[in-house]
């Protein structure tokens, strides 16, 4: 006698939290995400269906399988899991769960997963974030961001967090998480978001003319 799980059919997406890097195209056209645990080696889209990471041609997720996307219910569960080392570097996302799920205690394993929201760290000086730069580390193909404030990107391939948003698709809303530095609470998204394509220009512009001050005394000495 086979013993059946009950089902639930809940009429709107669960929500779940989960922690995760954000990755860039090689070509720099495509912007996703990449898991920290089992399923690291596969980055996904903001809307997306898991497979399995063991190769098999099972759907997930399988009952006899770890296969699927991972989240947690409780917000606070997934930040905590950004105090340790090793996943600082990661972004918070807020994802909503769909196809079929298997409920845990503490969370969910599904099938597809559509990421709502990312809110991003603050960059390693502490500043508040104003882009994602590169992060010395990828996958075949995809390139992983940290997030870099307007001073600390400087020359590395980097990109807004607005502009990641765009890249990403499918009304992804990307978000800066507190830092040392000051935050208008009153300023809406869209000024937060202009706030920081203009400071990333201005970190960039002022990269780009310190090299043509250095080839200039260079020519000079020639």
């Amino acid at each position: 006698m086979r013993l059946r799980l009950p089902e639930e059919r809940p009429t709107e997406p669960p929500t779940g939290y989960k922690i995760a890097h954000p990755v860039l195209s090689q070509d720099g056209t495509r912007a996703g995400f990449t898991g920290v645990s089992l399923g690291g080696a596969l980055p996904y889209g903001v809307l997306d269906e898991a497979r399995c990471v063991y190769g098999l041609r099972h759907r997930a997720p399988h009952r006899r399988c770890d296969c699927g996307f991972h989240c947690v219910h409780d917000r606070a569960t997934a930040e905590a899991l950004l105090c340790t080392t090793e996943h600082r570097a990661a972004a918070l996302l807020e994802v909503s769960v769909l196809g079929a799920y298997i409920r845990f205690e503490r969370g969910f394993r599904y099938a597809r997963q559509r990421v709502r929201t990312a809110t991003v760290g603050p960059c390693a000086c502490g500043a508040v974030a104003a882009a994602l730069a590169d992060a010395g580390w990828g996958r075949p193909g995809w390139c992983g961001l940290t997030a870099a404030c307007a001073a600390c990107v400087r020359g590395r391939r980097s990109v807004s967090l607005a502009g990641f948003a765009r890249l990403a698709g499918e009304g992804l809303r990307v978000r800066a998480g507190s830092g040392t530095a000051a935050v208008d609470p009153s300023a809406g998204l869209g000024v937060s978001e202009l706030v920081a394509e203009a400071a990333l220009l201005q970190a960039r512009l002022d990269w780009f003319q310190t090299q043509l001050a250095r080839l200039d005394e260079s020519g000079e000495r020639g």
